[in-house]
């Protein structure tokens, strides 16, 4: 259909289905489609035009626009003065890859699984070790913001070779830990968007 409005535009969806020899009503929800998905363009009394952008460039759009916000989860946290043994039976307990730490509320530093083996792989005593000396801290923890687009969260996970994103507020040059954004948020996301179209 979109081979026969490039072919032929303007055209009328009368011209559209006689070329199909299918029937106007036949043709009308196809039409809805791809008129709401911003591939063609109609116009009253002249009829279809294809306007360029593609159902990837559509999909893209739509990506573009969720926000963080949208599909951000539960952060898993502690206070820098955890121990590594507590920390490590959370991370199992909860199911996660990383731990946010926290000083006086904000955000000081993560932790993930490779951090926590190679300490325990080292032969320190878990229960006596706090958190806070093994994380990686402030200010080289890539995080991401609530209006921050799904896509930009994405591009961060893959640049920077990691399996999650805190999600921060700012509150007077700290960062406070409102929520999580994983590759697996991202995977989910996209299945979503593979059954929703």
């Amino acid at each position: 259909m979109v081979d026969i409005v490039k072919r032929s535009q303007p055209i009328t969806s009368e011209a559209i289905a006689s070329e199909l020899k299918l029937t106007r009503s036949t043709l009308r929800p196809d039409l809805a489609i791809l008129t709401m998905s911003g591939i063609l363009d109609a116009r009253p009394k002249v009829g279809y035009f294809y306007t360029g952008k593609t159902s990837l460039s559509y999909i893209s759009e739509k990506i573009k626009n969720i926000k963080v916000s949208d599909v951000k989860s539960v952060p898993i946290v502690v206070d820098e003065s955890t121990n590594l043994y507590d920390a490590i039976v959370l991370m199992f307990l909860e199911d996660v890859g990383s731990i946010y730490v926290t000083s006086k509320g904000f955000l000081s530093g993560v932790v993930s699984r490779k951090d926590f083996l190679r300490n325990a792989m080292g032969g320190m005593d878990l229960n006596k070790v706090p958190i806070g000396m093994i994380m990686t801290r402030m200010p080289n923890i890539v995080y991401v913001e609530l209006e921050d687009s799904v896509l930009n969260a994405a591009v961060k996970l893959i640049d920077h070779e990691i399996d999650s994103l805190p999600v921060v507020e700012e509150d007077e040059k700290n960062y406070k830990v409102v929520g999580r954004i994983t590759k697996t948020t991202i995977t989910r996301l996209f299945v979503e968007l593979g059954k929703n179209d």
